[in-house]
């Protein structure tokens, strides 16, 4: 262990990349830096306005970490790309969670989250990466198919130094500080944007023409990052003050609807870039425009158990089946009514959520919960519920820290410059995606059940002589 004394910790060089990451795209999206600096406004007015929230992310260790909270978002051509990018995340502490299939909404690809997942990984730097796989056995067009994976196995969206310290840290178990340095620097080009298509006009526009994702993918050199999250605890007043920035959103903020108990995630986004690139001709290079890159932002809720995330489902496709948005955003005030009236149907008290087992919570003993349990004697055993009642113990909801594939298909709809919520049948197919991967990905539930189960666990043993303990 000595020896490893040495190296930078993975959360470091995630805190660092992260941070470079948003430097870059601030550069390059100047809109993304007024974003930030709104949801940063909205933010410490909130914590001002409610004291009690403050408390709460106090707690839980989520305060310091707040301006922190970010995701990205990019898009893989191939399976190598993947795996590839697997093992690039790693150095990071980055591990694949969730399977996503954004065939719900027609799009072709499905996708995966590397983030972190122990809590004090989390609580150092909760950077995540929305990563998604063409699926090119989507394409319909065989022709059309042949060219995009022709076109794809010729790039190498790596540098080779990248790929050297990823070996290099799989090798010795970690990265010193100089090799950190450059890694974080070189990793920092595969997400880099590039004007200059790798294709002629002719081919984007058939690669477009079947899906303008598809366009996307293929027809540069990389995975250019396509958008960074910063999370607000008000997503509607971030959502109301953006066009006094001049930024315009979304028609509507996807997920949940607003409620006294926030659930899940809930995203909204500016309309993408109209950006200008170049395509190669036989003489130079001739002048097009591509549409891609886009800020967003969400507002994370509690993470809900198997039987909450049931009934979720349930009343948002009970919305969607009712209730439709226009590719122009027509119809959105009426599906907003009828989110709120749906979802009426789901707890919105963070006790009726926690007694009914919709929802993960993590519980620790209060300072009163500790002094009764120096006065030995002073109370017969009691249940977790019991002790949660009188106040010897707080019950803190536990964030939820995944996607939901309607929403982030949503947000991929308003990418690609409409607002049309489309319901098309799921076609997933996980087994293709972890094959490309290399390995399965972490079933994000089980990580919300054991960090509900560790605290109930601890939480106990403070309190034993007052808790009925099976």
């Amino acid at each position: 262990m000595a020896a490893l004394a040495h190296f930078v910790s993975p959360d470091d060089i995630r805190t660092r990349f992260s941070r470079a990451m948003s430097d870059m795209y601030r550069t390059e999206v100047p809109q993304y830096g007024t974003l930030m600096a709104l949801v940063e406004e909205v933010n410490a007015a909130c914590l001002k306005a409610d004291p009690e929230l403050r408390a709460r992310l106090e707690r839980a260790g989520e305060l310091d970490r707040l301006s922190d909270e970010r995701h990205g978002a990019i898009r893989l051509g191939t399976a190598q790309e993947l795996r590839k990018m697997g093992r690039m995340f790693a150095v990071m502490g980055m591990v694949p969670v969730g399977y996503y299939d954004l065939a719900v909404a027609g799009i072709p690809v499905h996708s995966t989250a590397f983030r972190p997942v122990d809590d004090a990984a989390l609580a150092h730097n909760p950077f995540r990466v929305f990563t998604s796989l063409l699926r090119t056995d989507l394409i319909e067009d065989e022709g059309l198919r042949a060219t995009a994976e022709q076109i794809l196995s010729k790039r190498a969206i790596f540098t080779p130094e990248a790929l050297r310290l990823i070996a290099l840290a799989e090798d010795q178990g970690g990265l010193a500080e100089g090799d950190a340095e450059r890694f974080v620097a070189e990793a920092l080009e595969t997400f880099r944007w590039h004007a200059q298509a790798t294709v002629d006009h002719e081919t984007y526009e058939r690669m477009a023409s079947a899906h303008r994702l598809i366009a996307d993918i293929v027809c540069f050199k990389g995975p250019h990052i396509n958008h960074l999250t910063p999370r607000t605890l008000d997503i509607e007043a971030v959502q109301r003050a953006m066009p006094q920035r001049g930024i315009s959103p979304k028609a509507v903020i996807e997920g949940p609807p607003q409620r006294a108990c926030a659930i899940l995630l809930r995203q909204t986004s500016f309309k993408a870039l109209e950006e200008e690139i170049l395509f190669p001709a036989a003489q130079g290079h001739v002048p097009g425009r591509h549409t891609a890159r886009f800020g967003e932002i969400e507002q994370r809720g509690v993470a809900l158990t198997p039987a909450g995330r049931a009934l979720y489902d349930t009343l948002l496709a009970q919305v969607r089946a009712s209730a439709a948005v226009g590719a122009s955003g027509q119809g959105a005030q009426t599906y907003e009514a009828t989110l709120t009236q749906v979802f009426e149907a789901l707890p919105d008290t963070w006790d009726g959520l926690r007694t009914g087992c919709l929802a993960y919570f993590r519980y620790a003993p209060t300072a009163a919960g500790l002094a009764a349990v120096r006065s030995a004697g002073t109370s017969a055993s009691q249940s977790l519920d019991a002790l949660v009642a009188c106040g010897f113990v707080t019950a803190d909801p536990i964030v939820y820290e995944d996607f939901l594939p309607v929403s982030a298909a949503g947000i991929f709809q308003s990418n690609l410059g409409t607002d049309a919520q489309s319901n098309a049948g799921a076609r997933g197919n996980r087994t293709l995606f972890e094959e490309a991967l290399g390995r399965s990905v972490i079933d994000e539930t089980h990580l919300y059940e054991t960090a509900q189960a560790r605290s109930i666990e601890a939480t106990l043993a403070a309190l034993r002589p007052l808790s009925a303990v099976a």
